[in-house]
């Protein structure tokens, strides 16, 4: 269940937030900090998470209240491990590890766009909604909605995403 929880954190955070528009590897590489919160039906959990994306891969350090339950998600070209305690997970891909740890695929490909206030590349949006300044406000794509709630300047601050069963709560306290 502690695995669960930190897999469930750790890939709720890879995708809720927006930065502007860089070129080159900057266009995809950045480092957040967070809270975050997730509820899986019945279930509640809530914890923080530094996350550094690159081109070449990711990594998340997710911890529990208190920084307790340290967790460890790694990404490179190759596949996907999660390291809790003794324990570790490795899958092909982050849909397929989330799938064999909490039970449910979470659209972690579509989560380094999301993030970033920006439609998931690899599928078409049913709704794209923004607000007065031109940003995102509101984003279906891949059965989730996301919902921006607050920006700080042109970076989401606060953010919501949900699909039936689950909502992921995610309030950024810093962008690199």
């Amino acid at each position: 269940m502690r695995a669960a929880c930190a897999l469930a954190l750790a890939l709720a955070a890879a995708g809720c937030a927006a930065l502007p528009e860089p070129t080159g590897d900057a266009a995809f590489e950045f480092e957040l900090t967070a809270r975050i919160a997730v509820r899986y039906r019945d279930q509640a959990s809530a914890g923080t998470v530094s996350w550094r994306h690159r081109r070449a891969g990711d990594e998340m350090l997710i911890s529990g209240p208190f920084g307790q339950g340290i967790a460890r998600l790694a990404r490179d070209g190759e596949s996907v491990t999660l390291t809790t305690g003794t324990e570790e997970y490795r899958a092909a891909d982050a849909e397929s590890l989330t799938e064999q740890v909490l039970g449910y695929r979470l659209p972690l490909a579509g989560l380094s766009d999301w993030v970033r206030a920006r439609p998931w590349a690899l599928g078409p949006a049913a709704l794209a909604e923004y607000d007065l300044d031109g940003r995102l406000a509101i984003l279906e794509q891949a059965g989730w909605r996301i919902e921006y709630l607050e920006y700080s300047g042109a970076l989401p601050a606060r953010l919501r995403l949900t699909t039936p069963g689950i909502e992921l709560r995610l309030a950024i306290s810093e962008w690199k």
